[in-house]
């Protein structure tokens, strides 16, 4: 993200504050995995979440549609614990069943808005149709799921949620399965609708260079807690990532955007120690002997 676009977002009010966490803690087997996250998401917002594997990134996503048990507090900008008809999850790696069609599938979304026993209407089909279409999918909506490419089973997935029509969009590392081009497509496409339509964005994202590229703001987790948050530019510091990842990383800015990169091998490997003589059984260097060539 630009600095100018970055300095154009308003800051966090409880006006605008849709989600937000406090002190939530998520353990498993007596270990625990995010300790004490607070954060909070603004009205049309995108708020990366980065860290490395294990870091507890979707344990947390998970915790706010309550798929994880948690202590602590999470809750809507009216007070209110989230819910299906509130969070939409896209998850990292969903289960696309054998034998529904797209449309079918994505219909599934509208299952929060249904009373118990209830089918769905024919606003709710219409709502479905408008999303495939919104996404170009409409000539999807008859092909079994199952025989999906992977960039297209993902934008279903994402046609899924926004079907759920919630203010708040979850993405569990969404494009961690695609190639270059559809990870640019999908993310592209969420950001098309995140201004289009208002939408909240929380993202959990390996890439760290779509991160600063997407994100209004990043939080770091390692080990489950939060080590640094704020602007891309704040939170991707070459020293910072480098401890956090446990390999050395550089920062580049390249066309007004910023490109997390491996270091250079050169850069990144210590120097060679000097070559013993073989014959030194002291442990001592010894230079090696200069061959003259006039002999």
């Amino acid at each position: 993200m630009s600095a100018a676009l970055a300095a154009s977002i308003p800051p966090t009010t409880p006006e605008s504050l849709v989600l937000s966490c406090r002190e939530v803690r998520v353990g498993f087997r007596q270990r625990e995995v995010v300790r004490g996250v607070n954060l909070e998401l603004g009205a049309g917002e995108w708020l990366g979440v980065i860290g490395p594997n294990g870091a507890g990134k979707s344990t947390l996503l998970r915790s706010i549609v309550g798929l994880t048990d948690y202590s602590g507090t999470i809750d809507l900008g009216g007070g209110h614990r989230p819910s299906a008809a509130d969070v939409a999850l896209v998850p990292q790696s969903p289960v696309m069943p054998t034998g529904m069609t797209v449309a079918e599938y994505v219909l599934l979304g509208r299952t929060a808005h249904l009373g118990w026993l209830a089918r769905e209407s024919k606003f709710d089909r219409q709502v479905v149709s408008s999303v495939l279409h919104r996404l170009d999918l409409a000539d999807f909506a008859d092909r079994f799921v199952s025989t999906l490419s992977g960039g297209e089973a993902q934008q279903v997935v994402v046609a899924r949620a926004l079907a759920q029509q919630c203010p708040v969009l979850l993405l569990d590392e969404p494009t961690s399965a695609l190639d270059v081009g559809h990870q640019v497509s999908v993310l592209e496409l969420v950001d098309d609708l995140r201004r289009a339509e208002g939408l909240s964005v929380l993202a959990a994202m390996h890439d760290l260079s779509a991160a600063a590229r997407f994100a209004d703001r990043l939080i770091l987790i390692d080990h489950g807690q939060i080590v640094a948050q704020g602007g891309p530019a704040d939170v991707l510091r070459p020293d910072l990532l480098s401890t956090v990842y446990g390999t050395p990383l550089t920062v580049q800015s390249i066309d007004g955007e910023l490109v997390v990169l491996p270091a250079s091998r050169r850069r990144a490997q210590p120097p060679r120690s000097p070559a013993r003589n073989p014959r030194d059984t002291t442990g001592a260097l010894r230079p090696r002997p200069r061959h003259d060539s006039r002999s």
